[in-house]
């Protein structure tokens, strides 16, 4: 079924039930797909909450957490 076609079921059974129609489809697409974009964006450039900085020892290299 497309979009198109649950759209106009939709519409059909609400206005059997005298309720409002639903919104068509993709009114809200460009809405949606942009506060997708700025989540996205802010998880990538955010640091994860209680994430520490790696920390070097001081011959320049990581230790492993297993300390080999």
């Amino acid at each position: 079924m497309t979009a198109l076609q649950q759209h106009l079921l939709d519409t059909y059974r609400t206005a059997r039930l005298s309720r409002p129609a639903p919104p068509p489809p993709g009114r809200h697409d460009r809405t949606t797909l942009r506060a997708l974009y700025r989540h996205m964006r802010r998880s990538r450039t955010a640091p994860e909450p209680g994430a520490r900085a790696a920390t070097s020892s001081p011959s320049g290299t990581t230790s492993s957490p297993s300390g080999v």
